[in-house]
């Protein structure tokens, strides 16, 4: 009999704090204030402190986040902005949104994070910004985007969706472009239950913009300088958001606790640098421990041969798995006419081909981490 062992199991996550959770969703309705008001308020200034930002302002979703950061700037038709194909749709889907065009550069493929030396050769006269993207819970190479986009005069938008408190060299996922983003998102580290975001600035002045674009471009009430949208967070999500915040440390530990086990467990059963690729990450990389960096493991990510057998095998052993992302960006259908073809961005295409993401959820007992693995050990005799 095989042991199950789902992706994600967020009802083991509210089992460990329903009380709470039920106690600040019952304020909510006793207050009846739905939307801003003193919860969202009181969420968005914890998560900018947890992000050692000067501001945080709550939206309606993680992609609504990226948006709003990019509408506040004023980037539309005619401007490009440069990202990563290899990520969530969200990212390239709000550029395009605006009128601008994804102009992407590819991933450096051990972190899977954007490739910096890459980045000035895409850089145009229309370039406006720089997006990178935060992937899996570990932070890019903030401090060389952040001197190229300055050297060029360009806006830094950090999607931050899948690294809540993610350090780089001792600095926060968010705290070091013009803008991050995050997602409260229920998958994500820091999950609401339902859609929520936050975008957090170094900048009052930003953080001001960004709180009018939000509420329709409106200031004062039904007068509208600007052309914003509907883009608030929910006291709802806010009130859940704030509880979890509180354990949020403790669930990146035992997270990263889950990855050292399965660095450990792999290793010992002889496929690590086989068949599978463990995820490099501060303290796998040249056998040091980089005390600066933080990897919070939103997944652990795996490269392994034969990927799409393998995971059949583990569907059928009751493993839960997921890939992000089968499809780069660059070669989804909704952007053929940005015109790259196969071949234009090999890293991102290979990753697509070979990873796979194993549950590392802060309640995966050590038990069902050995499932795990061996269930993989069975797949790779």
């Amino acid at each position: 009999m095989h042991m199950k062992v789902p992706l994600l199991d967020l009802k083991a996550q509210y089992a460990t704090i329903k009380d709470e959770i039920d106690a600040a969703v019952a304020a909510v309705f006793e207050s009846q204030y739905f939307i801003n008001g003193p919860e969202v308020t009181a969420c968005e200034e914890a998560v900018a402190a947890y992000a050692n930002c000067v501001a945080g302002v709550g939206v309606s979703s993680g992609t609504d986040a990226l948006l709003l950061a990019l509408m506040v700037e004023g980037i539309g038709a005619g401007d490009e902005v440069i990202t990563v194909p290899y990520t969530f749709f969200a990212t390239a889907g709000s550029i395009a949104r605006t009128g601008a065009r994804p102009v992407f550069v590819d991933i450096d493929p051990l972190t899977f994070n954007m490739d910096v030396e890459q980045v000035e050769a895409a850089i145009t006269g229309k370039t406006k910004a720089i997006m990178p993207v935060h992937l899996y819970g570990q932070v890019a190479n903030m401090e060389r985007i952040v001197e190229i986009a300055e050297k060029h005069g360009l806006v830094v938008i950090e999607d931050g969706a899948q690294a809540i408190g993610a350090e780089r060299k001792g600095c926060r996922a968010g705290s070091m472009g013009d803008y991050g983003t995050f997602s409260f998102f229920p998958s994500k580290n820091l999950g609401g239950a339902g859609d929520g975001g936050m975008v957090v600035t170094q900048s009052e002045a930003k953080a001001e913009r960004l709180r009018i674009f939000r509420n329709h471009g409106s200031d004062p009430k039904y007068y509208h300088p600007f052309i914003g949208g509907n883009f608030r967070l929910d006291a709802l999500q806010a009130a859940v958001v704030r509880v979890k915040l509180r354990h949020l440390d403790a669930w990146t530990q035992a997270r990263q606790a889950n990855a050292a086990r399965y660095d450990s467990l792999f290793s010992d059963a002889g496929l690590a640098g086989g068949p599978v690729r463990l995820p490099k990450h501060p303290g796998t990389v040249g056998g040091r421990t980089d005390c600066s960096c933080r990897h919070i493991f939103n997944q652990y990510v795996l490269r392994c041969d034969r990927r799409d057998a393998l995971r059949a095998h583990l569907a059928e052993a009751g493993i839960g798995t997921e890939i992000y992302y089968p499809v780069p960006m660059h070669l989804q259908a909704c952007f053929a006419d940005l015109g790259y073809g196969e071949g234009a961005f090999p890293e991102s295409e290979t990753a697509a081909k070979e990873t796979v993401a194993i549950p590392i959820y802060p309640e995966l007992s050590e038990e069902q981490a050995r499932a795990v693995v061996d269930a993989f050990k069975a797949f790779y005799p």
